[in-house]
């Protein structure tokens, strides 16, 4: 093992298992280890049996949910936003021969204690019951005005700019209420809290029209989702990063981290044997010492018998709690796939609820988003921390990734990725555009 790579990678998680695969692409030599012996570290999808053993040590799964390789249950679920960063990574990487999707049947958002689709459209706005009759009409026109804006044409500023006016000063130009601003902003934006509204317009009237045009681009819902679950995107660009010449180890214990007397990194040791390299790059797990803990997120894995109530009996949902709707400081996320998306067993559906914890009562937190299941067959709740680098590694060349948040969407881990991109390469991360390829066939 006695060798030199340009970039040394530590666990597979879906954000270093992106990294590895664009700077493969990119020429450089990758050597990639994780100390599991399977792929996804904290992203994982497990079976059955795994499962039972990470949250019940010792007790098997009841016989009636049926065989082990019926089901890959994501520990950390993700929706794709169809024209999302995520599928521009898998079609600019050629990654989508490997994986098949399937869309998410809809997009919800809770308000006054009950759950309804999100509009996606002008139409869909005067139809919605999330608003009264002259609400709809308020938010008829703000949606034509966000998707209507040119920056070239005057004419279509309305007396606003994306530029200047704060997210604040739109609603209250075209009057929109506070539950209006509520699913707007969390629901279709998919901000995680409301310090949005004190910023300029553009970046969420960007997120706006994204959201719409992903809807556009499939029906039903934004969102797609890989068949037999998440933990087939770090494998996906695990075989690119191959192809294009980078080695993967797993099941290989790291005992340290090598540093010159500088203090830079020289290499990466496992046992008795030792890769140079110039740099790696790792999860928080690999590097305790290197990360501040923000925060905490809880998480439930819910087994549920029937599709979730008050959703037209479809095979899959994304719920967002927003914030001021439960007296919280962070929303709440619901995430279903079921037996169509090859995750579980026959006539099963998988729900996943997550929150940032703000109590010493995390269960507690998420009451909302379990409300909404219905009877629940099983129940598998963590509380995982939130670690962020304290860092940026361009010093000692060691860079670290964020833990994953409570989100139901890629939008945060894409950012991620483009941040240690910029860190490791000193260069924006510019994805080539061509709407032809960016296409993912999503059944």
């Amino acid at each position: 093992m006695e060798q030199e790579y340009d970039v040394v990678i530590l666990g597979t998680g879906l954000t270093e298992c992106i990294l590895s695969g664009l700077l493969s692409v990119d020429g450089k030599k990758v050597l990639h280890m994780d100390r599991n012996d399977y792929y996804g570290a904290e992203s994982a999808s497990l079976n059955l049996s795994q499962l039972y053993k990470k949250f019940r040590p010792g007790q098997e799964p009841p016989a009636e949910l049926g065989r082990d390789r019926d089901w890959n249950v994501d520990l950390i679920p993700k929706f794709m936003m169809a024209n999302g960063e995520i599928v521009r990574f898998l079609t600019y990487t050629d990654v989508t021969r490997y994986l098949e999707f399937k869309q998410i049947a809809g997009s919800f958002v809770y308000r006054n204690g009950k759950i309804s689709k999100v509009p996606a459209n002008e139409m869909e706005a005067l139809s919605s019951p999330l608003m009264g009759i002259f609400e709809k009409r308020r938010m008829k026109k703000f949606l034509e005005w966000a998707q209507n804006y040119n920056e070239q044409d005057p004419a279509t500023f309305q007396g606003l700019s994306l530029e200047k006016s704060t997210m604040a000063e739109v609603y209250k130009k075209f009057g929109l209420e506070t539950g209006t601003q509520d699913f707007i902003g969390h629901a279709m934006a998919l901000h995680l809290d409301d310090e949005y509204l004190k910023q300029t317009a553009k970046d969420t009237v960007e997120r706006i029209r994204l959201y719409a045009g992903s809807v556009v681009r499939y029906g039903k819902s934004p969102y797609i989702y890989p068949l037999y679950g998440l933990g087939d995107l770090p494998q996906a660009f695990a075989r690119l990063s191959a192809v294009y010449g980078g080695t993967y180890m797993l099941n290989k214990d790291i005992s340290e981290i090598v540093y010159n007397e500088s203090g830079a990194v020289v290499g990466v040791r496992s046992g008795g044997e030792e890769v140079k390299t110039k740099q790696v790059i790792c999860d928080p797990s690999y590097v305790p010492t290197k990360v501040q803990t923000v925060g905490s997120v809880v998480r439930a894995i819910c087994i549920l018998n029937h599709p979730i109530p008050n959703t037209g009996d479809i095979d899959s949902v994304q719920i967002v709690i927003p914030q001021n709707q439960v007296g919280r400081k962070h929303d709440v996320y619901v995430a279903c796939v079921s037996f169509a998306h090859m995750v579980c067993a026959n006539n099963y559906y998988l729900a996943i609820v997550s929150t940032i914890v703000e109590s010493d009562q995390p269960e507690q937190e998420i009451s909302a988003g379990l409300n909404l299941l219905g009877p629940i067959v099983e129940k598998f709740v963590s509380v995982t921390p939130l670690q962020v680098p304290v860092e940026d590694g361009k010093k000692d060349q060691v860079f670290v990734s964020r833990s994953y948040d409570a989100t139901s969407h890629f939008e945060t881990v894409c950012e991620d990725v483009h941040d240690l991109w910029r860190r490791v390469t000193g260069d924006e991360l510019v994805l080539k555009k061509n709407d032809t390829e960016e296409q993912v066939n999503a059944v």
